[in-house]
């Protein structure tokens, strides 16, 4: 028996908007939902895919995360909005927030866009996705609190804040947008959840136990007293995770990481966006073409040492997204056998599962 089994990517997809409806979201917000997640996972992104269903029912079942939630604007200037989400579902709520932010780029060819107190927002990719799709550019600032500290600073020996995610995107060539989106850590936690389930080591250099020392092994961060993740590219990831920091969390006015902050295991994300048209940035007529002609100038370099060839940021989603939408969705065994506990727990039959299994 193999350590996977292959989900078809739209019948997993209405399963766990099943999972999600049963649990009370309404149509449209389970939907949103489960399809975020399941395209996480086509893009490759195991560790902001299915498995991350169990954590999102406890959240709900403790009362933190709050179902249908409908997000409240506190504060508009017009080319700046705030959104206090009330801790609802990330997926829809920042859906519902990046188009409120494109339609006012439509009128005023700019808008910043701040969301506070809002559950997982998932892979913010997507958000950049979704704005490059509409002809837009898009920088995206997140923290995370909730969740115990995750990550040491670049000369610390413990954890002090999250994994704070930083994505850009802008359309590309043919239809293909170069979207950037990554973990200020080594990896997220969600990569080291995966790791842990899979029985696998992670990579040197990327986490340190509780005593400070280096470590391969992904359950020292499920552990009691837990240890940390690194910094991706030392003083360099730690200074733009901090950043993260302040700008998602302190200049939205969702917090930042501190000895009082509160640790209910839900995670809590704030985000600061910048989205704008570049059309109207005047004497950039040209852009597309300079944007198309770069990737195919950095593209056309040889391939190096164990490497087959370059390639730009989003490209390695699409491929993912090509491969695993014909051969389907690969889930290993543990995250499985937690997916259909979760349809179990809200009263699904996990045959609704099983059904989207390849063969």
């Amino acid at each position: 028996m193999t350590n996977y089994v292959a989900a078809r990517a739209q019948l997993l997809s209405s399963a766990i908007a099943q999972i999600f409806h049963c649990l009370g979201s309404n149509e449209t917000e389970a939907q949103l939902v489960a399809d975020n997640l399941v395209l996480a996972n086509l893009s490759g992104h195991d560790s902001h895919g299915v498995g991350l269903v169990p954590l999102y029912l406890e959240g709900v079942k403790a009362g933190v995360i709050q179902v249908n939630q409908k997000p409240e604007i506190v504060a508009d200037s017009g080319l700046m909005v705030t959104i206090d989400a009330g801790m609802g579902f990330g997926q829809a709520i920042g859906h519902e927030a990046m188009e409120l932010g494109i339609s006012r780029v439509r009128t005023s060819g700019i808008c910043l866009v701040a969301i506070r107190n809002c559950h997982h927002l998932g892979r913010i990719g997507h958000w950049g996705e979704q704005c490059a799709q509409a002809g837009y550019v898009s920088t995206h600032y997140v923290n995370t609190l909730g969740l115990p500290p995750l990550v040491a600073p670049y000369g610390g020996s413990d954890a002090r804040f999250a994994t704070n995610p930083y994505c850009a995107a802008l359309p590309g060539p043919n239809g293909q947008p170069v979207v950037l989106d990554m973990a200020t850590s080594k990896i997220a936690l969600g990569k080291v959840r995966v790791a842990m389930n899979k029985g696998t080591e992670v990579e040197d250099d990327t986490l340190i136990d509780a005593d400070g020392q280096p470590t391969n092994d992904p359950r020292v961060m499920y552990q009691s007293p837990s240890g940390a993740i690194l910094p991706f590219g030392r003083h360099k990831g730690y200074g733009l995770g901090v950043i993260a920091e302040l700008f998602a969390g302190a200049l939205t006015g969702g917090g930042t990481y501190n000895a009082s902050t509160a640790v209910t295991k839900v995670i809590h994300n704030n985000m600061l966006s910048i989205i704008f048209d570049p059309e109207r940035l005047g004497g950039a007529a040209r852009w597309r073409d300079d944007v198309s002609g770069f990737v195919d100038w950095i593209k056309a370099s040889p391939p190096g040492a164990n490497s087959d060839c370059v390639l730009v940021a989003g490209e390695p989603e699409r491929i993912s997204f090509a491969e695993r939408s014909r051969s389907g969705i690969p889930i290993d065994r543990t995250t499985w056998a937690e997916l259909c506990g979760a349809a179990r727990a809200v009263g699904i039959s996990s045959d609704v599962l099983t059904a989207t299994l390849v063969n």
